[in-house]
């Protein structure tokens, strides 16, 4: 049905980010931003085809590339002349390549393993067709909904800037900002778990915040006989991660918003604010204003993945400090525009669970 072969190797420098006459054909490789997009090419590989990533983390990846493209090495190729080649057959071989991917070190799925993959389809081309054009609504659907996250993202990081540089504020509120230290409005908490009466350890990350360990390593790092060691940290108290990552360079800060007390690990820095709006400081922490004074004044850490700063320097950290009815009132506009973000995506996620039931039962 299909002719299996490759793509060629192709250098990230040679493409072009945007398409022109000059670079009319978009390329493909493994990553997943973007549908695998790495940008644009003179030339192209294929006209038309199915592709799947070969090896590494996304390996059985399959995608269906309509029109002419360039694929890198990193793809396996699926041409058919017969017909063969349409979403609907895509959708298909996505649900059964990842059962035949080699995790035997590196996970691979090599081109003569794909190739005896079977499948099973409708013989009606026109049937095909009404399932190629269907899937393809899906996805169209799913595509716009996470550019409307996207750009919602977007539009709170602009406020984040445009608010707390004072550059952008709410009618009827005209007075100046004061300066306070972190000390001021905070108290760093030194209770330990002593008794073992909480059990849940929870971690700070970056990205999804502060999140029960387990759901986020999918395991327990702590160990049980030592969370008498750790800091008890109720609902609403904050929490600094010294850990670098690509979403916080210095380390995050963010609230406990569980509803439910449990501990970390004394290489956190855990306090727990007073006299200052919770959302208003939550969201201060979501900009990177106060990442200057932690690069100013922080000491270089024996480790690279980790930024290291005394409890008693950062204690210090400068705090915008406006009037408590315009901090109600930060904290609550992006509270709001928090809402709409989780509400966009859990019609995303709904649109993905429905789609994977949708290919569950026909095809399966």
């Amino acid at each position: 049905m299909f002719k299996v072969t490759r793509g060629q190797v192709l250098a990230a420098t040679e493409t072009s980010e945007e398409q022109s006459d000059i670079s009319p054909f978009p390329v493909y490789s493994s990553q997943t931003k973007n549908n695998g997009l790495m940008g644009y090419y003179k030339d192209y590989l294929f006209d038309t085809a199915i592709t799947w990533t070969t090896d590494g983390a996304n390996a059985g990846t399959v995608s269906y590339r309509k029109g002419r493209f360039y694929s890198t090495n990193v793809n396996g190729v699926l041409i058919s002349d017969k017909g063969y080649t349409n979403k609907a057959i895509s959708e298909i071989l996505n649900l059964e390549a990842w059962k035949w991917v080699s995790h035997v070190g590196n996970p691979k799925l090599m081109n003569n393993v794909m190739g005896n993959i079977s499948i099973v389809i409708p013989k009606s081309f026109v049937e095909q067709d009404r399932l190629s054009k269907f899937f393809k609504q899906l996805d169209n659907l799913t595509t716009q909904n996470e550019r409307k996250i996207d750009l919602l993202k977007q539009l709170k990081q602009a406020y984040l800037q445009k608010i707390f540089s004072q550059e952008l504020r709410f009618t009827g509120f005209n007075d100046g900002w004061e300066e306070r230290d972190l000390s001021a409005i905070s108290d760093k908490v030194t209770e330990k778990n002593k008794e073992n009466q909480f059990s849940e350890t929870f971690t700070n990350s970056a990205e999804y915040g502060i999140i029960n360990q387990r759901d986020f390593f999918d395991k327990d790092i702590s160990n049980e006989k030592n969370l008498n060691g750790y800091y008890i940290v109720h609902e609403n108290d904050f929490v600094y991660n010294p850990r670098i990552s690509n979403y916080a360079p210095v380390g995050p800060i963010k609230r406990n918003k569980l509803g439910r007390t449990g501990v970390m690990s004394p290489l956190y820095y855990v306090f727990r604010s007073r006299g200052v709006d919770k959302k208003y400081l939550e969201y201060y922490f979501d900009t990177t204003a106060w990442h200057i004074f932690l690069k100013m004044n922080g000491d270089s850490g024996a480790r690279s993945d980790r930024f290291a700063i005394k409890d008693s320097v950062f204690n210090q950290m400068p705090i915008p400090y406006p009037t408590i009815g315009e901090q109600e009132q930060i904290g609550s506009f992006f509270e709001k525009l928090d809402k709409t973000i989780a509400l966009r995506q859990q019609k995303l996620n709904l649109l993905k669970k429905q789609k994977h039931a949708y290919l569950q039962k026909m095809f399966i």
